[in-house]
């Protein structure tokens, strides 16, 4: 019923589920998620998590280095390009800008996020883009590299209106965390709704943001159905067809059948 567009399945507390994964991807098909594409932030962790999720159909990758990575391995094109040509990897990312964790110089930033943006249309694969406090340059990166070839997912949206209209004309979806849920998520309600129905998804970004009423514990995709709730009410729709709209969008996007 529900599809996490975005979560960190590495990451999460497996504490509640006696540190077992399979025990959670149990919890996990008790409440009705049928897929969850689990998202990349650095190159380091990555081998472990594609490991973790390998034999799981019903969890899919991207790969790519968050903008607020400074340690490790920073990926040429080619390098993206060959581990982006795994079947199990959907997506390029996450990638973009961040000037609220970076400061100074950043044009490691800039050639970081242009390099992902290639690496996807080489391969035509969708793009999950990260950007805070870097709305409008996230923007013109995005359409300076033809982004619009492949599209891709703005996450865990935070932006007003205007932006979301821009973000869509690029070829964009736009992707609601828990943070929809906040009282002073104004501007972010608005778009939820106002956005085309073809053309938002739902998420966790679990284990962070977890959504209303969870909010400063731990996340868990589990909770995806909280998000669906409360856009339902925004959209004055039923929760299931929250479900139904997100997770078809998911699908053409991404050219899935789930």
């Amino acid at each position: 019923m529900f599809i996490d567009s975005h979560c960190h399945l590495d990451r999460i507390d497996l504490t509640p589920y006696q540190n077992d994964f399979s025990c959670f991807m149990k919890e996990a098909k008790n409440s009705q998620i049928d897929h969850m594409l689990c998202i990349a932030i650095d190159l380091e962790s990555y081998p472990a998590m594609a490991d973790l999720v390998r034999d799981y159909s019903e969890i899919s990758l991207s790969v790519g280095v968050h903008p607020n990575v400074h340690d490790g391995k920073d990926p040429s094109v080619e390098e993206l390009i060959e581990m982006g040509n795994n079947p199990k990897v959907i997506a390029i990312g996450e990638t973009g800008l961040d000037y609220f964790r970076s400061e100074g110089d950043l044009d490691w930033q800039h050639q970081r996020f242009r390099n992902h943006i290639k690496a996807a249309r080489a391969l035509k694969k969708p793009l999950i883009i990260h950007t805070r406090e870097a709305g409008h340059d996230s923007l013109d990166v995005l359409a300076d590299e033809g982004a619009d070839q492949v599209g891709g997912i703005i996450h865990c949206f935070t932006e007003d209106w205007a932006y979301a209209k821009k973000a869509l004309d690029l070829g964009f979806y736009i992707s609601f965390s828990g943070i929809v849920t906040f009282k002073n998520a104004q501007a972010i309600k608005e778009v939820a709704q106002k956005v085309p129905a073809d053309r938002f998804l739902i998420e966790t970004d679990s284990p962070y943001l977890a959504p209303v009423p969870f909010r400063g514990k731990p996340n868990y995709p589990t909770y995806v159905r909280y998000v669906a709730e409360h856009i339902a009410e925004l959209r004055t729709a039923s929760i299931e067809e929250i479900a139904r709209l997100s997770a078809n969008n998911f699908n053409t996007l991404f050219g899935k059948k789930i």
